[in-house]
């Protein structure tokens, strides 16, 4: 059964993401909602590069009737001191403005990599508990995301007991596969995860068995990813998922791929493989019936 047989399914609870794609703001909205996906992950750059400015990206987005899925990504926010915490606390502000205009629910958030910050549990937690408490009169949660080349939070574990110190209502985790994968990190701790704190789950896969550096992370992660079910790591990525469903995980599941490739490829192609993937997990991973004509869920809603 191929992806573009269903071209009018709701595939409710998988959304691409914008990294993926080449071209406008408009022109990507346009390929991901024709491919059949309700959702989508902006990035800050096309929001800013959209050519009539953001205001006009804010209306785009809004009139495509794609549910914006989160808000990437502030980068090396925690650990800092001085002026470099200033700097970063009025990048975050804004962040956190553009992703309000845009009815994101979500603003990634990825580990420091930066030499200049601490690597001291509580500072960390201290300045990612006051990035929460500046999106939260924003309606807006805060994922953490452990950089598999992060200089103290480089795993998902690591993550969760930062966002544990900080004890934040909105501060949450944001998981991604290839990160997961890239660090050999054990999935069996997703275990002690509060499936609540999940704010976000990003799916991704490459085509080599391991890498050994973080210099060979960061070109992996930057350049070449596939969808999954188009790497080595299905077996992995199927457990990843059917483990969080087990846990309770009733979130967003996004596809960040980063793809030189695809980049060169029209984007009705691109999604078409991003919808491949979407159902591969649906049918074949969790093996779930169709709860209803025309709409394609991953699992069933919490009650």
């Amino acid at each position: 059964m191929s992806a573009m047989d269903h071209a009018h399914v709701n595939i409710a609870d998988f959304g691409m993401d914008t990294i993926s794609l080449a071209g406008s703001l408009p022109a990507k909205l346009t390929a991901v909602r024709n491919a059949g996906f309700a959702q989508i992950m902006l990035s800050a750059r096309d929001v800013v590069g959209h050519a009539e400015g953001i205001d006009a990206a804010v209306r785009d987005v809004r009139a495509s009737g794609l549910r914006v899925t989160g808000f990437q990504v502030l980068r090396d926010f925690e650990g800092l001191s001085g002026h470099l915490h200033e700097y970063k606390t009025d990048i975050a502000k804004s962040m956190l403005e553009m992703a309000h205009a845009l009815g994101a629910r979500v603003l990634l958030v990825c580990s420091s990599t930066s030499t200049h910050a601490t690597t001291e549990p509580d500072a960390l937690a201290r300045d990612l508990r006051k990035l929460a408490m500046l999106a939260l009169p924003l309606g807006i949660k805060v994922a953490d995301e452990g950089l598999s080349w992060g200089r103290t939070i480089n795993e998902f574990t690591a993550a969760w007991d930062i966002v544990c110190r900080a004890d934040a209502p909105n501060l949450g985790i944001g998981i991604d596969s290839f990160h997961a994968f890239a660090k050999d990190s054990a999935l069996e701790d997703l275990e002690m995860l509060s499936p609540e704190k999940i704010f976000l789950v990003q799916l991704a896969d490459f085509m080599w068995q391991e890498v050994r550096t973080d210099e060979e992370r960061i070109a992996t992660a930057r350049h070449f990813r596939v969808f999954p079910g188009e790497g080595v790591h299905s077996e992995a990525l199927a457990e990843l998922v059917m483990r969080l469903d087990r846990l309770g995980y009733r979130g967003d599941y996004s596809f960040e791929v980063f793809n030189d490739d695809y980049n060169q490829l029209p984007l009705p192609t691109v999604a078409a493989r991003a919808r491949r993937s979407a159902i591969w997990l649906s049918e074949d991973v969790l093996r779930r019936s169709v709860p209803l004509p025309n709409q394609m869920r991953l699992r069933q809603p919490a009650a």
